[in-house]
């Protein structure tokens, strides 16, 4: 990858413009993640769904990712479509959310989530591949980019924590609404990237990136521990507010754990670690950390404890990516986030519904099988550690 001492002045200044682009697309991205994620399930419960019709609801955007989403990742890397597919896609998310808004009856509003989540579970994938085919193009570093997502959400989290105390539950969808077509707009300031090399769209080398067993470990591990943070997103606010919890305190435990996650990625640079060493770390941390929040701990240890979302969260998505830009080929990086998600959507599906099933008969308790599946991950890395090492290939992986 080329230093930013190495690029002309000319493509410096091309590499800011796409740098401020794509921080602003993650600002508003996950600016709507960080307004649906804690406050969406307690909408659902402000309009009558029950525990374990939250728990099928919330794992519709899991699913979507190993149905729908790698056919629109495939669709918009053979036709060159990137920009395009981010523009229909963000826009269409935030149709779909007004739709949702308009729906009361439990199917009812599973099938309009369904549809939503069609279109905007792919944005994301579609994001990442668009960005680190800057990050290679432009000598950039990935997580300086990814930061203004994470500010996003702790700044979503924060206006929906202070809204819920203010305006009823039932209307926080609108608020949903509101930033999903901030994204939609922002989408179209995106600059066009030339083609990469042409070359097969699914190969590592000679090699397929679903035959690659270091490109599998690195997903499969990824997911594992990304996805034992289901109980987390799914219940948390809820428990939280049963145990007085107010919205605005809330919003702040969001906000810690985010806060971490931003310190990670703006000192990702200068990691000096194996990003599968990062990955984990990752995985360590969560282990210790859902078997804390197993506990029920008050607020004075639960607000430390959220700290360390920005190991459990940031440093696996840090080494995550730094392993795929390393495995996989720029013309297959659309491909190669496809598949990421796929595999996340699979095992982060049954980590939902499995939690709705959990959480209601044993409450907290539900944070004992996230801490395994964070063992599960951490386990597959390390077996995989030595065959993942390239020493010619920096630690922050762009």
């Amino acid at each position: 990858m080329p230093s930013a001492a190495q690029i002309p002045i000319a493509s410096r200044a091309a590499s800011r413009r796409f740098a401020g682009r794509a921080g602003l697309l993650y600002g508003t991205l996950f600016g709507l993640i960080g307004t649906h994620t804690p406050f969406f399930p307690v909408w659902l419960k402000a309009i009558g769904i029950d525990a374990s019709w939250i728990g099928i609801i919330s794992a519709v955007p899991a699913v979507t990712r190993f149905t729908v989403l790698p056919f629109v990742t495939a669709l918009a890397e053979r036709r060159h479509a990137l920009r395009g597919a981010i523009v229909l896609t963000a826009f269409a998310t935030a149709v779909g959310f007004a739709l949702t808004g308009t729906q009361r009856l439990p199917f009812a509003v599973f099938a309009a989530y369904v549809a939503t989540c069609a279109m905007w579970t792919p944005t994301v994938p579609l994001t990442e591949a668009y960005t680190l085919r800057g990050v290679l193009r432009y000598g950039l570093k990935y997580g300086p980019l990814r930061l203004w997502g994470s500010a996003a959400f702790v700044l979503g989290a924060l206006a929906c924590g202070l809204l819920v105390d203010v305006i009823a539950a039932e209307r926080l969808i609108w608020i949903i609404v509101a930033v999903a077509a901030l994204g939609a707009a922002s989408s179209l300031g995106l600059q066009y990237l030339e083609r990469p090399a042409t070359g097969s769209p699914v190969t590592h080398g000679d090699k397929p990136l679903m035959r690659d067993g270091g490109f599998l470990a690195v997903i499969v591990a990824a997911a594992l521990i990304q996805s034992s943070h289901a109980a987390y997103y799914a219940f948390a606010s809820i428990n939280w507010q049963a145990h007085g919890l107010g919205g605005l305190t809330i919003a702040g435990l969001w906000g810690i754990g985010v806060l971490a996650e931003i310190a990670v990625f703006a000192l990702s640079p200068r990691f000096i670690l194996e990003p599968a060493s990062l990955m984990a770390i990752g995985a360590c941390s969560a282990i210790v950390r859902w078997v804390i929040m197993a506990q029920e701990p008050q607020l004075a240890i639960l607000a430390p404890v959220q700290l360390a979302h920005g190991l459990t969260f940031g440093l696996t998505q840090v080494g995550t990516m730094g392993l795929l830009v390393r495995l996989v080929p720029d013309h297959a990086m659309a491909r190669g986030q496809g598949y990421f998600a796929a595999c996340s959507g699979i095992i982060t599906s049954v980590a939902s519904i499995l939690s709705g099933i959990v959480y209601a008969h044993y409450g907290q308790g539900v944070y004992h099988v996230m801490a395994g599946m964070g063992a599960a991950g951490g386990i597959l890395i390390l077996l995989m550690r030595r065959r993942l090492h390239h020493p010619h290939s920096s630690a922050s992986g762009g």
